[in-house]
């Protein structure tokens, strides 16, 4: 299992690589909102400073956390080009070629 943050963490550096693969391309594509779907195990850490944690489960592994209390979620994500020079925030362009099995 992965951390939901994980998760989000590698959609940002996919997306930022195919940010970086658009520089200089004719045509480019302005990325909409992103949905993700993922069935989360929520967890508890006890001690002096509780931590809620949100683990993405695979689905072949479901079964395995059955006895967690998981949950179904969607995320609607907005990403948005931050640039580090203080210019106005932007749309996010994208190019890049298909992989394999890409949806």
């Amino acid at each position: 299992m992965i951390e939901l943050s994980d998760m989000i963490r590698e959609l940002r550096g996919q997306l930022t690589t195919a940010l970086a693969d658009g520089d200089g391309r004719l045509v480019r594509f302005e990325l909409g909102p992103v949905e993700v779907e993922a069935t989360v195990a929520v967890t508890r850490e006890a001690g002096a400073d509780t931590k809620v944690r949100l683990w993405v489960v695979d689905a072949s592994a479901n079964d395995k956390y059955s006895q967690a209390q998981t949950q179904r979620i969607k995320l609607t994500l907005t990403p948005k080009a931050v640039p580090v020079d203080g210019a106005p925030v932007r749309p996010v362009l994208i190019a890049g070629g298909e992989v394999d099995d890409e949806r």
